[in-house]
């Protein structure tokens, strides 16, 4: 599905760590890095129609003004709190000001690791977390804030009519 006449914009926040992703415990997060994420990410964006704004910060407060400044101007947050999500009530402060719907996303399952990662202080505010599907995560972030966006009447959808190529639908190739 794509958006016609599509002018809603969606940030994701990376914090803590995530800048070195790919040599964290390999075990845990497989190598993957930041930047695949993110190249997944533009293109799963530019397909679907949507404005999409990448941060990532090691700093509390950098998050935390960010969030501020998307009062009225972003329409959703994809946001990966890193180990904020455990350790930061200004955080949650700051999202619940914003009054901006969001996402919580973790590379891992935070549910399965050591203890304290199992209690976030945003989970509970958040419109939902998405974790333990590594990069993939995110895109599954990403299509479901478009939905949720899509219910709540922010988008105006319109049928995709390029095939996978990208070329035309033509009822005669078919």
């Amino acid at each position: 599905m794509t958006y016609k006449n599509c002018d809603v914009h969606i940030l994701l926040i990376n914090g803590p760590n995530m800048n070195v992703l790919e040599r964290r415990e390999k075990d845990l997060y497989l190598g993957i890095s930041l930047k695949e994420i993110i190249g997944k990410m533009k293109k799963k964006a530019k397909r679907i129609g949507v404005s999409l704004t990448f941060f990532q910060s090691n700093a509390e407060h950098e998050i935390v003004d960010l969030i501020h400044s998307s009062y009225k101007n972003i329409d959703f947050i994809l946001i990966n709190p890193g180990a904020f999500a455990h350790t930061s009530i200004a955080l949650r402060d700051a999202m619940l000001s914003s009054a901006v719907p969001f996402y919580e996303i973790h590379v891992t399952n935070i549910y399965s690791r050591e203890s304290f990662r199992k209690k976030s202080y945003l989970s509970d505010i958040a419109e939902g977390v998405i974790c333990g599907f590594y990069g993939q995560g995110y895109i599954y972030a990403l299509e479901a804030a478009v939905n949720f966006l899509s219910i709540r009447g922010s988008l105006s959808m319109k049928k995709n009519t390029e095939t996978r190529d990208g070329y035309p639908k033509n009822k005669k190739n078919h």
